[in-house]
């Protein structure tokens, strides 16, 4: 097993995976966090899925702790900005740089005044963050932080500010407590994280998978959906070493990339042990997983479209045969060639991809050819969503059926928006 799971840009960007600024990613549906420490922590959890079964499923179980809980981050991000700046703040410490920040202060110097506020707003933060700790008796980290706050003896009676307490105060948290101020300030970021994340998981129904050891492989859910369709249809996937090949058919519309990205967005969640917009969900600890959903031509380099879409495949043909364990999407294998290429070339991909059984392949095509020529091989599975023509319009349902379309339903989409009419005009 690798050391660590993969996910290369294009996999990313195919699934829309990353990007705090964008309304439309995977991350930003989490990204509700209150302090700057928890938003470089959502960042590093995204950036750096677990691999290990242990670690994931410990990871997702204190997520579901806190959704259990339901409770409210008691510290406001403008407090934990104030004790952020206020512990990281340049300068000396004791009661001679006081006086001189006092003095400076006589002279339209503010830095005393910040001094003193962000002491207060650091103090107002520890013992807000000590009794929320309270309420946590099974957190297993709330030990040590209780413990650390427990330490500083003199916090609750921390209510005169004059110069020599101010000085005796900063010199305790600044200095003597450095190092624990320091895990005081994580474990404030944590929470942030889990209880923002729960809450999302809550609010949009989501669920925990568990995380299974690499072999024997198998990903299984009752109800996939994507995470950003609140409202979405779900739909049962399963996959394993006897059949670890999902074969997909449908018409433009009927939601076959959809459903794809679903299942790589939902293995790429697990392995960070963050709630899944999928059901019942378990599933064996991959290496990686790649895709080709939108792959771009490179002009620069002089690539065409489908010499693009060879160069992706052959990469992922050689990850495969490194013998890595992996999720594969391919979203319309080899469009950018002509019909009988594209034919022979999804066709002899799909038959060699199938024989390692250790990945999994959820391959997509509009040449339903291709199906019936891979019938015969038992580690196939054949799916598709189906298009209901009521009248001449056609209708989605999004539900995945067993077998290979029929539908054929492009030129009745053509004529119902009247193309043709128009260039007889």
């Amino acid at each position: 097993m690798s050391m660590s799971f993969t996910a290369d840009k294009q996999t990313l960007e195919d699934l829309n995976l990353l990007g705090r600024f964008k309304p439309n990613s995977i991350y930003y549906l989490f990204s509700k966090i209150k302090t700057t420490g928890g938003e470089r922590l959502l960042e590093q959890m995204f950036q750096q899925p677990l691999i290990d079964p242990d670690a994931i499923n410990k990871r997702s179980a204190t997520f579901r702790y806190f959704q259990e809980r339901q409770l409210s981050f008691p510290i406001s991000g403008e407090q934990i900005k104030l004790a952020e700046n206020y512990l990281t703040m340049g300068g000396g410490s004791g009661l001679s740089f006081i006086l001189r920040k006092k003095l400076h202060a006589f002279l339209n110097d503010d830095g005393y005044e910040k001094l003193c506020a962000g002491l207060v707003a650091t103090i107002d933060v520890l013992r807000t963050f000590r009794d929320f700790l309270q309420l946590l008796p099974d957190y297993e980290e709330a030990v040590a932080l209780r413990k650390t706050l427990s330490d500083i003896s003199w916090l609750d009676n921390a209510n005169d500010f004059s110069i020599m307490t101010v000085a005796q105060y900063d010199r305790q948290l600044r200095h003597h407590h450095q190092a624990a101020m320091e895990q005081v300030l994580e474990g404030i970021y944590q929470l942030d994280v889990y209880i923002t994340v729960s809450d999302v998981a809550r609010q949009r129904g989501f669920h925990y998978a568990t995380a299974l050891p690499a072999f024997p492989a198998v990903f299984r859910t009752t109800a996939l959906r994507h995470p950003a369709l609140p409202a979405g249809i779900s739909n049962p996937v399963s996959l394993d070493e006897n059949a670890n090949v999902i074969f997909l058919t449908g018409a433009n519309m009927a939601g076959k990339s959809t459903l794809m990205k679903s299942i790589g967005v939902a293995l790429y969640l697990a392995h960070m042990g963050f709630p899944v917009a999928a059901a019942d969900m378990e599933f064996s600890v991959r290496d990686g997983l790649y895709s080709s959903i939108n792959v771009p031509d490179n002009l620069n380099m002089g690539y065409s479209h489908f010499y693009a879409e060879v160069l992706r495949v052959k990469q992922v043909a050689a990850e495969v045969s490194a013998g890595k364990n992996l999720l594969v999407i391919f979203d319309e294998l080899f469009k950018g060639t002509n019909v009988k290429d594209a034919y022979d070339a999804t066709l002899a991909v799909t038959a060699a991809f199938a024989r390692y059984h250790n990945c999994f392949f959820v391959i997509s095509t509009h040449i339903i050819e291709v199906g019936d020529a891979l019938r015969q091989d038992p580690g196939i599975q054949f799916r598709y969503l189906p298009t209901i023509l009521e009248g001449a319009i056609p209708r989605y349902t999004y539900l995945l059926r067993e077998g290979i379309t029929s539908d054929r339903h492009g030129m009745t989409i053509i004529e119902n928006e009247q193309i043709l009419a128009l260039l007889k005009d």
